[in-house]
Formats: structure tokens, C-alpha cells, sequence
């Protein structure tokens, strides 16, 4: 069998958009896979069709809620960065108006000793917590004179907070809770713990710039540090206790607010090459193999998202326990969970390390297996699941996630053809529509264009493609004012309010279960969350909200937005 034929029977797509995916790609996938690129295939070929899902996870009622990144949000008591104190704080503050979930971006931890390191979609560990959202003061910590910026300083807040936190950890000691905690976070708990001593004492925060003898979390190099330095191993355990306890306590605030749903989080669609999850083995990554996007719209020469990528069959050696174990712990605090990328429980798009992102290619995963774990653990939660089905998604997907409860995610942007956007009724019942999300700009930026302008000036698309999406976009406005049935100018230089509030009553008068308000869009700030592909030029994930939690309650436009969401999506 030719080496083509031996790739498609294991489940790896041999050409792309007209292009032949190179052979060398190919047999590296195989090899990584633990399969002969020069023998025979094993077992059966790989599905070339949608599973039907075995199971299917809750269905909500209808209703709406608000997105936010949670360290955006800004308050007089805050160290620099939002936390869990302000999460719980606005949750209250949006179930008083009505809504019946919070979503947030995704928590994990991220790596302590790599404050720079903080796009929350490139976590080290997604079974952990990220400690930075600790609220000090609730444990009784003084806040420091920090410097009251418009963006994240996270090395700052990162020191700051530690030296605090440790401070109490070494006054307090132990208490049955958090040694109940500890016993029930096991293995994985120490070893991530262990990761981040050690992390903290190297001149690399990742793994792979270790010396070769703490490469490996069972030789005798991490086991001397966990004996020597117990200390701070057990300090770092507490820290995911205290992180674990304060978030609890926020969705406790959301249901007690009136919230139906309550916490919703942000499943990253996979961890770090290099981090505690790589390094202790339960991201079941490949070795020489990243995660990333082909070529599209947004970058035209793809995107490297540089995260492992797990391999199937190791995944399926425990009968997908690590696995189960990661979506549980999103879901033990939450009554939502959105999973970025969902098309990743059907293929993930694979690429050699050093190579291009037009050298990778997909791989099929074991999707029914992946969609019954996930099914299975939201109603051991009572939770719903959101796919984030974005991009490219292959024929037949959505209509399996249907099947299986899984909402789709349609955000308004996209709802469209040449036509011009859909009608609000075109819209599925199984989904949750919004304008945007966390890559995208807020509308108010979108009318301007600032996005077209960014990524062209980030070196994302050509100046002749920049030219055509300038063309483009006033054709989309005019497109906008015409399906909301709104008086407005499309030619305005800036978003007109009716174009705001019809938007909004657009996404409210949906078919879709749930509709989504993106707080940035009510309050700010304004400066993109996060521009794609984009690593240095641009403060990613680091953007605060120009408004305090504690005045959003009494903010016009947020009120005026809640008010008219809260009518049209009323509560049973």
C-alpha cells in the first residue's frame, strides 16, 4: 500500500485546497501514531462518516447571558486584574437583569513563572485553575500601591500576588478542606504542582528548555526537588485550592442572583507543547506535531497555534479517563461549557514542528468516543455544552452535535451570503447566537473597519486582499441596517445606537435557545481582545474595561441593552 493510501485508511487527509499534503508530513504523523509509514495498515479504517451520537447532553431553556474576559474587568479593589471576587460580583449583577449565564474566558492555568505567557487559549494545564484570578483581599491581604493601567501589567500583578498569598499560606497552614483537596487532586494535582516549582527555578518556564534530567516527572532530578522544596510544592497545591474555592463561590453568586445556567467557561482546545500537562503525560500529546488552522480569510498563511497534539490512541488506552477528568473538572462549578474548535472531536489540524502551518494537515479523532464523555459528564453536572463551530467544519458535523444537544455557536457576523445576513428566523433552535467573540471586534469597531485595518498593518493579509475587505464591509453595513429593519446610515462614520440595540433585538427574537451579550460591546474597552496570529504588536488578552463592575449596574448603554434582552427573553 502506497504511503498515501496508508494515511487515508488511518485517517489523515492527503490533499488540501487543490495542494498535495507533502509525504514527509504524512509519515511523521503515522510514525507519532505508532504506525509503519512503510508497512501494512492495522486495524479497521478510519470512519469516513459522522458518528451517530450514543448519548446527548441537557437541552436548556430558553434565555440569554453575557460574555466578558474576566481579567478585563475592573474594580477599586481589584490588584490590577480581574478576579473571582468581581466575577461573583457581576453575576449578580447580570442575574439581577435578568440573564441566566456568565460566560468567561478559559481559566486554566496558565505557566506562573511565565507572566508574558497569558493567552488563556494556550494554557499549561486545562484540569487546573489559573491562581492570578485569586481575590487576596478575601483573604485578608492589603492591596499594594499598583499602578492603575488600561492593560493587564501581568508581571506585576503575578508578583504581587504570589508574595501575598504565600505570605498566608505559610501563616495558616493546613486545614481539613484543603488536605481533603489535596488527597482528591492526587497525582495530577502533585505533579502539577511539582511542574510549577520547578518552573519557577529555571531560566525556561516550559519543559523542553529544562536539563534533560527534569524532563521526566518520575526521575530522581523532580523527585529530589519534591522532597527538598515540599514546601512550595504544597504552597502550589493550596493555590488551586483557594482558586477552586473562590470559583465555587462565584457560581453560588450566580444561582443565588436567579441565574438558570449560571458560570459559563471557555474550553481551550488544547494545552502548550511545553507545559504541566505535556510534561506529566496527561495531554497524551505527540511528540513533533502542533495544532493550528489552515490558510483562510483571516491569515492567509495559516495559523500555528502551537499546542500538542493528543494522540488518539493513547487517549482511548485508558478508556479516555484523563480526558474525562479534564471536563469534569470544567464543569464541577460551572453550568456551562463552551468548547472552542468543537470540530477537534472530529479532526484537529496537525503540523510539524518548524514547518509551515501549510505543511499540516487533519486527522480524524475518535468522535464518538469524545462526544459520549463529554455527553456523559454534562449530565453528571447538569450542564449544557456549546461547540464552537467556527471555520471550517466538515460536512454532516453540525447536524451530529445537534443530535447529541450540543449547541451550535452562530455569531451574527458570519449568518451571511452574498444575499446579504440571514434572517433572524433562518437562524438554528439548537445553537446560541451572538455578535462576536473573544478573536473578533466589537461591533463599534467592526463598522469602522478596525479590524481590516489591523490585520492588514500586522502583515495577517495583503494590502490588494485589505482593499477588497474595505469593499466588502461597506456592503456588509448596509447589508446589517437592511436585515435588522433598523432607520439608520449605513454610511455613518461611527455605530449608530440603533444599530446597537437592533443588533442586540436581532440575536434576541432568534430561534436559538440561548443569545449572548458581549459586555465590550455595552461598556468596552474597545481595543481588540485578541488579533489571531499576531504574537508581538498587539496587547493581546491584555485590554481592562474602561468601567468598574460596581458602576456597570447603572451604565445606559448596559442597562439599556439588559432591558431590552431581559423583554424579549423573559424568564420562566
Amino acid at each position: 500500500m502506497s504511503l498515501r493510501s496508508l494515511a487515508r485508511h488511518h485517517g489523515l487527509t492527503t490533499t488540501y485546497e487543490e495542494r498535495d499534503v507533502p509525504d514527509a508530513t504524512l509519515a511523521l504523523i503515522l510514525e507519532r501514531l505508532g504506525i509503519d509509514p512503510e508497512g501494512a495498515p492495522s486495524g479497521p479504517p478510519a470512519a469516513g462518516t459522522m458518528p451517530s451520537p450514543d448519548a446527548s447532553a441537557p437541552r436548556p431553556a430558553r434565555g440569554w447571558g453575557v460574555f466578558c474576559q474576566l481579567y478585563e474587568l475592573r474594580s477599586d479593589r481589584n490588584w490590577g486584574i480581574g478576579d473571582f471576587t468581581d466575577l461573583a460580583r457581576l453575576a449578580r449583577i447580570c442575574g439581577d437583569a435578568g440573564a441566566d449565564f456568565l460566560g468567561v474566558n478559559p481559566l486554566h492555568a496558565l505557566f506562573l513563572a511565565a507572566p508574558g505567557h497569558c493567552s488563556p487559549f494556550s494554557p499549561s494545564n486545562r484540569r487546573f485553575l489559573n491562581p492570578l484570578y485569586i481575590a487576596p483581599d478575601a483573604l485578608g491581604c492589603q492591596r499594594p500601591d499598583l499602578p492603575d493601567s488600561d492593560l493587564v501589567d501581568y508581571a506585576a500583578v503575578t508578583e504581587a500576588k504570589l508574595t501575598a498569598l504565600r505570605a498566608v499560606f505559610d501563616a495558616t497552614g493546613d486545614d481539613l478542606d484543603f488536605q481533603i483537596f489535596v488527597e482528591e487532586g492526587g497525582e495530577a494535582l502533585r505533579l502539577h504542582a511539582l511542574f510549577e516549582v520547578i518552573s519557577a527555578g529555571q531560566s525556561h518556564a516550559g519543559w523542553t528548555g529544562w536539563p534533560e534530567a527534569l524532563r521526566d516527572p518520575h526521575g530522581a532530578a523532580a523527585a529530589e526537588i519534591a522532597e527538598t522544596q515540599a514546601e512550595d510544592v504544597r504552597f502550589q497545591q493550596w493555590l488551586q485550592h483557594v482558586a477552586r474555592s473562590q470559583l465555587r463561590a462565584a457560581q453560588r453568586a450566580a444561582k443565588e442572583a436567579g441565574m438558570r445556567i449560571g458560570l459559563y467557561l471557555d474550553l481551550a482546545v488544547g494545552e502548550a507543547q511545553d507545559g504541566s500537562a505535556t510534561w506529566s503525560g496527561t495531554a497524551a500529546a505527540m511528540p513533533g506535531l502542533g495544532v493550528g488552522a489552515p490558510p483562510d480569510v483571516f491569515s492567509e498563511h495559516g495559523q500555528n497555534w502551537h499546542l500538542a497534539a493528543p494522540s488518539p490512541e493513547k487517549m482511548a488506552r485508558d478508556d479516555y479517563a484523563t480526558y474525562r477528568a479534564m471536563i469534569g473538572a470544567q464543569l464541577r462549578d460551572a453550568g456551562a461549557l463552551r468548547i472552542d474548535h468543537a470540530m477537534a472531536v472530529w479532526q484537529l489540524f496537525l503540523i510539524p514542528s518548524g514547518e509551515p502551518a501549510s505543511s499540516g494537515t487533519h486527522l480524524r479523532y475518535p468522535m464518538a468516543d469524545l462526544l459520549r464523555v463529554l455527553c456523559e459528564e454534562a449530565h453528571r453536572n447538569d450542564a449544557i455544552l456549546i461547540g464552537e463551530d467556527l471555520g471550517f467544519v466538515p460536512p454532516g458535523f453540525r447536524q451530529v452535535m445537534t443530535a447529541a444537544n450540543i449547541l451550535s455557536y452562530r455569531i451574527v457576523y458570519f449568518e451571511q451570503s452574498a444575499a446579504g445576513f440571514d434572517a433572524a428566523d433562518a437562524y438554528p433552535d439548537v445553537a446560541l447566537a451572538c455578535l462576536s467573540t473573544h478573536d473578533l471586534p466589537i461591533l463599534s469597531a467592526w463598522w469602522k473597519g478596525n479590524d481590516i485595518e489591523l490585520r492588514e498593518a500586522n502583515g495577517l493579509v495583503s494590502p490588494e486582499a485589505s482593499e477588497q475587505h474595505r469593499a466588502h464591509r461597506e456592503k456588509e453595513r448596509r447589508d446589517l441596517v437592511c436585515a435588522l429593519g433598523v432607520e439608520a446610515d449605513p454610511e455613518a462614520e461611527t455605530l449608530p445606537d440603533a444599530v446597537l440595540d437592533g443588533a442586540h433585538a436581532f440575536m434576541a427574537a432568534t430561534p436559538s435557545l440561548l443569545a449572548g451579550v458581549r459586555l465590550a460591546d455595552l461598556v468596552g474597552p474597545e481595543t481588540p481582545t485578541n488579533l489571531p496570529g499576531v504574537t508581538d504588536g498587539h496587547p493581546n488578552w491584555r485590554p481592562r474595561s474602561p468601567v468598574t463592575v460596581d458602576d456597570i449596574a447603572d451604565h445606559p448603554v448596559f442597562t439599556r441593552i439588559t432591558d431590552l434582552m431581559r423583554a424579549a427573553r423573559p424568564r420562566a
